[in-house]
């Protein structure tokens, strides 16, 4: 390859990939241009934006400085796109046509062996006489089967016979899966499904309010890449798409599709009745077929749905988790995990005990904080369908947003407080600095006739903010009979302005919600800040766009973890106007935007 210096990306040995999201300007003569402070001009990268959705299908953002962004492959990134149909001739393809120096012949060696690996071994159902192993363990090359029964935890959980054919029995088939690949192989599961009992699911072509309702195309798409017309090459994996969506849309799809009993579990009462509202609403389902299992019911129906929180409740920490009974208690022919990068670990240890379940994950990312990227792959199953946000936003589907960050300097009276603090203390003196409540109360006076969330990780701060504010508060602790009559009063337009703490992150559906400001975070919670956004990204009935304020304290660890939290969002396109609070009154005056 010949250098190409007008290409935005350089392709390192260790596999990061570093992205140039701008170029310089040149006059006339070939000197690089400036502004009349005399500083060097420059302009997006022409190829910055395709390259950014390019390098998406493979790989994880890193870092997202202003002027390059890093990326990095990994075998879980790689899996994934190979599990939609990429090749290694694909990937490579990609790299060299952005590249701006030669792609190092190392990294697309081991690509390709990455995705070589993916599918190498594969799970199919066998009978053998005599025994309780229904799958066996096949491999298309010679050798691979006996290199992984080296390891002791796969050799564990797996039975070799005389021929030297590999057995698995049916509570080991998950446990198999997730001991592959943490020694780097992912396993083509062919094993296929139980069908469930019987149950008749139709969408309706009206809403019960009336209102025509029809499945989107990428709906669709989403719903029967997910279902592989029925064949073992389905039935299990991850659709991912932006809050607003539809993702519940397209679980109702697929309910449609495979006709059986389902178990879906979300994440918290409020997410539990949306759900039922969702599904009677827009299929032919009945009451006495749809079923809430909580702390206030717990009703066992054809379609049933529940919470992690509910699943994973013990009386003890050595107690077994007594509601786990659930998943045996119907023959499920699906199980919904929603908001699946969510996922607890018990939920894990019980879902590979499901495997011969239809399993369907829904998520705005796959990114999990705690790196269990591999487990969601292997137990849940690899990402069969997903669309970048901007995509969606250009087609109307979901509102366009604008994205500010607000710094707000560290007063003099709390710097010997943050000085003094280890550095978790240190983030939360700047994350609940006092003076972010005066840059509210400018972006409320901005947004008079919007809807606004303010969205705290804090109690006490978000506490200080309703007493400040006169706005009604929403916290874990607030009732769920309280949570619906102030979301309700928020919709119907009588509360413009709402509190909420963490509990505002996940699965409320709040349509009008058009403005979001967020006053501190979880750290550099990648999910959290999408699932933020999320919450003002559903199509506003007048078509206006949304705006996301995240007001930090500048120059602190609040700013630092701001910045990895945006890393997801800047994948998909958006970016962050840097407003300092000072000039926060002229920069909103002059309509500023991402």
């Amino acid at each position: 390859m010949t250098l190409r210096p007008d290409n935005p990306l350089i392709v390192q040995s260790d596999r990061t990939m570093m992205l140039h999201t701008v170029r310089a300007v040149f006059d006339d003569k070939g000197s690089q241009a400036k502004d009349p402070d005399g500083q060097p001009l420059t302009e997006e990268h022409p190829r910055y934006a395709q390259a950014r959705d390019a390098l998406g299908a493979f790989a994880e953002l890193e870092k997202s400085p202003n002027y390059l962004h890093t990326y990095r492959v990994t075998p879980v990134s790689v899996w994934n796109a190979a599990a939609l149909g990429m090749t290694a001739r694909d990937i490579d393809q990609t790299l060299q046509e952005f590249a701006c120096v030669p792609v190092p012949a190392s990294v697309t060696e081991v690509i390709r062996q990455w995705v070589e690996r993916y599918g190498v071994l594969r799970i199919e159902r066998r009978e053998r006489a005599g025994s309780d192993a229904h799958f066996e363990l096949l491999s298309a090359e010679p050798g691979v089967l006996e290199d992984v029964l080296g390891y002791r935890e796969v050799a564990q959980l797996t039975e070799k016979d005389a021929s030297g054919r590999v057995w698995i029995t049916d509570l080991s088939r998950g446990s198999v899966k997730h001991a592959l690949i943490k020694v780097g192989f992912p396993v083509d599961d062919q094993g296929g499904y139980l069908d469930g009992d019987h149950l008749e699911i139709k969408l309706r072509a009206k809403t019960r309010a009336g209102q025509d309702f029809a499945v989107r195309k990428y709906q669709e798409q989403a719903a029967a890449a997910f279902h592989a017309g029925g064949t073992v090459l389905g039935g299990n994996g991850v659709v991912a798409l932006p809050c607003g969506a539809g993702k519940t849309v397209v679980a109702m799809q697929v309910m449609s599709l495979v006709q059986t009993k389902t178990l879906i579990l979300t994440t918290n009462t409020v997410a539990v009745r949306q759900w039922h509202q969702e599904l009677l609403d827009k299929t032919e389902l009945t009451e006495d077929q749809v079923g809430e299992y909580t702390g206030d019911n717990k009703d066992v129906k054809p379609v049933t749905i529940t919470t992690y929180q509910m699943l994973t409740w013990r009386r003890s920490k050595t107690s077994a988790f007594e509601h786990f009974a659930i998943f045996g208690q119907e023959n499920w022919g699906l199980v919904v995990y929603d908001e699946v990068h969510l996922l607890p670990a018990p939920v894990f240890r019980v879902t590979a005990d499901l495997q011969a379940r239809r399993r369907l994950g829904l998520t705005a990312t796959l990114v999990r904080e705690d790196g269990k990227e591999d487990e969601v792959f292997c137990l849940i199953g690899p990402k069969r369908f997903d669309v970048p946000w901007k995509v969606l936003e250009g087609q109307g589907f979901i509102a366009a947003a604008t994205c500010v960050e607000v710094r707000v300097p560290l007063g003099s009276a709390l710097r010997a407080d943050y000085q003094a603090a280890d550095a978790r203390g240190k983030f939360r003196v700047a994350s609940e600095n006092p003076a972010k409540l005066d840059v509210v109360r400018d972006l409320l006076a901005k947004h008079q006739t919007g809807r606004v969330l303010i969205i705290g990780q804090y109690i006490a701060q978000v506490e200080l903010f309703s007493k400040e504010l006169g706005a009604p508060l929403i916290t874990g602790k607030t009732p769920n009979s309280e949570r619906e009559t102030l979301y309700g009063a928020f919709r119907d337009g009588s509360e413009p302005l709402l509190i909420v703490s963490k509990v505002g992150n996940f699965a409320i559906d709040l349509p009008d919600a058009n403005v979001a400001i967020q006053i501190s975070g979880t750290f550099g919670s990648r999910q959290e800040e999408a699932q933020r956004l999320g919450r003002i990204l559903r199509p506003k009935s007048d078509g206006s766009a949304a705006v996301f304020y995240s007001v930090v304290t500048g120059g602190s660890r609040d700013q630092e973890f701001a910045e990895k939290r945006q890393l997801f969002l800047t994948e998909q396109g958006y970016s962050y106007q840097i407003i300092e609070s000072q000039g926060l009154t002229n920069s909103l005056s002059n309509g500023g935007s991402c």
